[in-house]
C-alpha cells in the first residue's frame, strides 16, 4: 500500500502545481493608455493648471510628473498597470477641438503625488495622510507629435461606425468611460487610432 499512498501524495503535489498557474485572463495587462490634459489657461485657486503637449516638450528632458489625478479608477490604472515604456496617447481636453495630440511614454512608475499634501494645490487632498497617502502619480515623457491632430469629433463618428460593425473602436474607453482622465487603450484600439494620422483630411 505505501508506493499507492505515495503516488496519490504525488499526484496532490501535481495538482497543487497547476492551480498555481495563472490564467490568461490574469496574466493579461494594458501597455497603451490615453491620458488627458488641459492645453488652455484655466484658473483653479489662483493657480494656471494648463499643460498642453507643448507644455511637456518644454520641460527638462521633456519629462514631467502626471499629477493631480483625484479619480479612484483612473489612480488605480496608474499605481497597478502602468509601466516603464508604456505608451501614451496625449490627449488635448476642455478645449475648442479636443482631440489626440502626441505622444508620450511612462519613464517611471506610481510614486506618492506631493501636490495632494500642498495646501496651495488645486489638487490638495486635506484627508490624504503622509503615512498612508491615497494619491500617485507617473512621470512621462515626450515622444513626437502625431503626424496630425486627431480630433474627438472624428474618433465619435467611427465609434458609432464601430459599434454597428464590431470595429476596433467598438468599446474604447473614450466613450464608454469618458470620465475617466487616464484611460486603458487595447493593442486594437491604439494600433487603429495610430493608423489615422496617416489619413490626410
Amino acid at each position: 500500500m505505501a508506493p499507492k499512498r505515495k503516488r496519490q501524495k504525488e499526484i496532490g503535489k501535481v495538482r497543487l502545481r497547476k492551480a498555481k498557474i495563472p490564467k490568461l485572463s490574469e496574466s493579461l495587462g494594458y501597455s497603451h493608455w490615453l491620458m488627458k490634459s488641459e492645453p488652455d489657461s484655466r484658473i483653479e485657486n489662483g493657480i494656471d493648471v494648463k499643460f498642453g503637449l507643448e507644455d511637456l516638450k518644454k520641460e527638462p528632458n521633456q519629462t514631467a510628473c502626471w499629477d493631480g489625478v483625484r479619480n479612484y479608477q483612473a489612480r488605480n490604472f496608474m499605481r497597478d498597470q502602468m509601466k516603464i515604456g508604456h505608451q501614451v496617447f496625449f490627449y488635448h481636453s476642455n478645449c475648442k477641438e479636443p482631440g489626440i495630440a502626441g505622444i508620450c511614454k511612462i519613464v517611471r512608475e506610481s510614486y506618492c503625488d506631493h501636490t495632494q499634501f500642498d495646501k496651495k494645490s488645486p489638487h490638495y487632498d486635506s484627508t490624504s495622510k503622509k503615512d498612508d497617502p491615497r494619491w500617485c502619480m507617473v512621470d512621462v515623457q515626450y515622444v513626437r507629435d502625431l503626424k496630425r491632430y486627431i480630433p474627438l469629433s472624428e474618433l465619435k463618428i467611427l465609434h458609432h461606425q464601430h459599434k454597428e460593425t464590431g470595429g476596433p473602436l467598438n468599446n474604447i474607453a473614450l466613450f464608454t468611460k469618458a470620465r475617466l482622465s487616464v484611460q486603458p487603450l487595447t493593442e486594437d484600439e491604439w494600433n487603429f487610432v495610430l493608423g489615422l494620422e496617416e489619413i490626410v483630411k
